[in-house]
């Protein structure tokens, strides 16, 4: 359910402004709206010291200490200081890694032609004796001209790497390579020595590990800083009065009240204007609580003024997940490894709800594969003698008109939701309108897709329909502009109907997928493993597990592809929730403790 918000106004002298923000973060309801865009020097500081905080930690995120270094680090107050010293060791580490890449690519071209030493090569050419070092094709080692001496050093293809002395620095007329800096072992000990170099500063960064903490609560500290001036310095003013502009629940409404009264502050609630950008609250049950790691996944937030559909989320993406996934063994797999995390980990997190998620979604795939006798694969059941649960779920048409009995029933919920809340108002009769023309599309995709006779009622349904949606969608008094309106509103959405109804179909042909390949896969492991030897069976294993991995692994993915498209393309087009909101964030001091406050 979306929270109602209230828009509200308070009015606080200039000089008390930073004792009323301190007061404001404490209580942590108002959701502040700038009235200027906030800037400012201190701004500027704080946003530089989380910058190199944040380059810090990630640094250290990578550094682990292997072994015991020869570094002792002590710590110090100075955390800047700190920082930028991590931030120059990882400097000059890429720096040297880059280098070491450069390196390699010079001894990879030069160590065809063996060890020289190119200040020699310089020194002779002082005396008029050019030394060139040159790639001849191998058909044109002879066409050199008169004169010259070649020397042949290696072959690399069709290309000889030769030296060609001369007495003046002529063109030789092929490929010549340029004088390396330094000599081949030169380069070979330059890169020896960087590695033990790089060796050394990550042994180092490794020790700077102790700071972790103290970074941490650092940039807590910061991050609050950060959150209060830019409250501040985005506040409106008019001569010695500032204000503050921002909305909070309905229900902390009085709680604000009172901390005005104390504060002597000037409070003003209003009911917010269509044209107001309102924070969107969502407060839900428990168990309809459990699909926000969905929601936060997909950064989906409604609009204020929309409905929140995560009661009928959870519900129909459960039911997707199981058809889709269909197998009482994945789902098995599912709920061990999410019961593993949980155990693993679970200490550490304080929402649980992603795990009671995962609980849920593995149980609707294990009571689907029960319902069709799915267990790693069904052919093998179905030989054995095990039948479903539910036989009738094994018949391809009727599993194909279940889909578009879900889909249809799934858009009907959307339209009848969208007529609940626009009831009284003659409008909500467009919304039973388009539930007509939904069953009547349904009816016909079974007709022209599974050869199903399409009912005499479904005429009916159609003209009903249309007759809702024509003059309801926009009744006004000017009966030419409400049918002009119902008129747009069906030629856009027809079709879409007919189709939205038809995607559904995906829930089938996906689950078919995976059962499908399972069987593949445990078809090909019995036809190796009847050899019977050893290495066979070891053979039929791992193309059983191969098998199996891949469809445990692709099975979430499709589910967020297709389940998760059904409810927030198809269902939410149909219930006129365009996502376009954004989360309530209430200015507040976040918890932690506050160290090194003085240094930052």
């Amino acid at each position: 359910m979306i929270v109602k918000m209230k828009k509200v106004f308070l009015l606080i002298q200039e000089n008390q402004a930073h004792a009323a923000l301190e007061s404001l973060g404490t209580l942590g309801v108002v959701h502040v709206e700038h009235e200027h865009t906030p800037s400012g020097l201190e701004l500027n500081e704080i946003s530089e010291k989380l910058s190199l905080i944040e380059q810090a930690r990630s640094i250290l995120s990578s550094a682990g200490q292997k072994h015991p270094s020869k570094y002792i680090i002590h710590k110090s107050g100075d955390l800047q200081t700190v920082c930028r010293h991590i931030i120059d060791l990882q400097k000059r580490y890429n720096q040297l890694k880059e280098y070491s890449v450069t390196l390699n690519n010079r001894i990879d071209l030069w160590e065809p032609w063996g060890d020289f030493d190119p200040a020699q090569i310089n020194a002779l050419r002082e005396r008029n004796i050019f030394i060139k070092f040159v790639q001849i094709p191998k058909d044109k080692v002879n066409n050199l001209q008169p004169g010259l001496l070649l020397k042949k050093i290696s072959t690399q293809g069709a290309l000889v790497n030769c030296l060609v002395v001369a007495q003046e620095d002529i063109n030789i007329g092929f490929k010549e390579l340029e004088l390396p800096r330094a000599s081949l072992s030169g380069m070979k000990n330059r890169l020896s020595e960087d590695a033990k170099i790089m060796v050394n500063i990550r042994e180092e960064l490794s020790e700077y590990l102790i700071y972790n903490n103290d970074l941490v609560s650092a940039e807590g500290f910061l991050l609050n800083q950060k959150d209060f001036y830019s409250v501040l310095k985005g506040m409106g003013q008019v001569n010695e009065i500032t204000y503050l502009k921002g909305y909070i629940p309905v229900e902390a409404e009085g709680m604000l009240f009172k901390q005005a009264k104390q504060n002597g502050w000037g409070i003003l609630t209003l009911e917010p204007d269509k044209e107001d950008s309102v924070p969107t609250l969502v407060r839900n049950p428990a168990w309809i609580a459990l699909i926000r790691p969905v929601l936060r996944l997909l950064e989906l937030v409604p609009g204020y003024r929309e409905i929140d559909i995560s009661p009928l989320f959870i519900i129909f993406f459960s039911l997707f997940f199981g058809i889709l996934i269909g197998d009482a063994g994945y789902g098995a797999v599912y709920l061990l490894l999410t019961f593993w995390v949980h155990r693993k980990i679970g200490y550490k997190t304080k929402d649980k709800g992603t795990f009671f998620l995962f609980y849920i979604l593995s149980f609707c795939a294990i009571i689907w594969g029960l319902l069709t006798a799915t267990f790693f694969g069904q052919e093998w059941l179905l030989s054995l003698g095990i039948k479903p649960l539910v036989p009738v779920l094994l018949n391809a048409s009727f599993v194909q008109g279940l889909c578009f009995f879900i889909g249809a029933l799934h858009l009907s919920l959307a339209h009848g939701w969208r007529a609940a809340l626009k009831a009284p108002d003659l409008s909500a009769l467009a919304e039973i309108g388009w539930i007509s023309i939904i069953w009547a599309v349904f009816f016909l995709a079974k007709n022209l897709l599974l050869s199903e006779s399409f009912p005499s009622f479904g005429s009916w349904l159609i003209v009903a329909g249309l007759v809702l949606v024509l003059f309801f969608s926009s009744p006004q008094k000017n009966i030419f502009k409400t049918l002009g309106a119902g008129l747009g509103k069906i030629a856009l959405s027809l079709v879409n109907n007919f189709t939205d109804v038809v995607s559904y179909i995906r829930l089938f042909a996906v689950g078919l997928a995976t059962v499908a390949i399972a069987d593949a896969f445990n078809a090909m492991a019995a036809g190796i493993i009847q050899k019977g030897d050893f290495l066979t069976i070891v053979m039929a294993a791992l193309v059983i597990v191969s098998g199996h991995m891949l469809n445990i692994i692709l099975g979430p993915m499709s589910v967020l592809v297709h389940g998760v498209r059904l409810n927030v393309l198809e269902f939410c087009s149909h219930a006129n929730v365009a996502w376009d909101g954004f989360a309530y964030k209430p200015f507040c001091k976040k918890e932690g403790e506050l160290k090194w406050k003085q240094e930052l």
